[in-house]
C-alpha cells in the first residue's frame, strides 16, 4: 500500500513538472519565423498574431497529406459551430503551396490560412517541438498560451482553453 501511495505522489510530481515545461509565451525567435499567406505575402508569426489581438486563437498546425490532421477536421468545424467568437488558425506543412491551397479548397478548411514555409524544424516548429501533427494550441486575447499541446481535436484540454 505504501508502495503505491509513493507512486502516485511520484506521478503527481513528474505531471506538475511536465505542465510547468509547456511555455506561456512564444520565444523571439517563434515570433520571427516567416509565413506565407494566401495571397503569397510573407508575413512575421508576431504579425500575424497581432492581427487578432483581443482574441481567443485556436492553432491548428496541420497538412494535407496527414490522415490524423484530416480525420480532426470535422471536430475542429464543430468547434468553429460552437465557439464562433475564436480565430482559427490554420499553420499548413504541406510539402508545396500548391498543394497547401489545393487542400483548403478540397477539403473546405475555414479560418485564417498560412503556410509554414521553414516547416517543421523551423524556428516555430522547433519553439513548439512539433514532433506530430495535427497539433493544437490555443492563445488568449492578451497573446499568452493557453495550451501549448493537444493532438487530437476532441481533447477537453481545448474545450477548457477556449472559456
Amino acid at each position: 500500500m505504501k508502495a503505491i501511495k509513493v507512486l502516485v505522489l511520484v506521478l503527481l510530481v513528474c505531471i506538475g513538472c511536465k505542465a510547468q515545461d509547456d511555455p506561456a509565451t512564444f520565444s523571439e525567435t517563434a515570433l520571427k519565423d516567416t509565413f506565407l499567406t494566401l495571397e503569397g505575402q510573407e508575413l512575421a508569426f508576431e504579425e500575424i498574431l497581432a492581427k487578432y489581438k483581443g482574441k481567443t486563437i485556436l492553432i491548428d498546425v496541420w497538412a494535407s497529406w496527414c490522415k490524423d490532421c484530416l480525420q480532426g477536421l470535422p471536430k475542429v468545424k464543430s468547434l468553429q459551430q460552437q465557439k464562433k467568437n475564436v480565430v482559427y488558425l490554420f499553420l499548413s506543412l504541406d510539402r508545396s503551396v500548391e498543394s497547401w491551397k489545393f487542400g483548403i479548397e478540397k477539403y473546405g478548411v475555414d479560418g485564417e490560412h498560412y503556410y509554414m514555409q521553414s516547416g517543421r524544424k523551423g524556428d516555430f516548429g522547433n519553439f513548439a517541438n512539433l514532433d506530430w501533427i495535427p497539433r493544437y494550441m490555443v492563445v488568449s486575447p492578451k497573446g499568452d498560451i493557453r495550451l501549448f499541446r493537444a493532438v487530437q481535436a476532441n481533447d477537453p484540454k481545448i474545450l477548457k482553453a477556449l472559456k
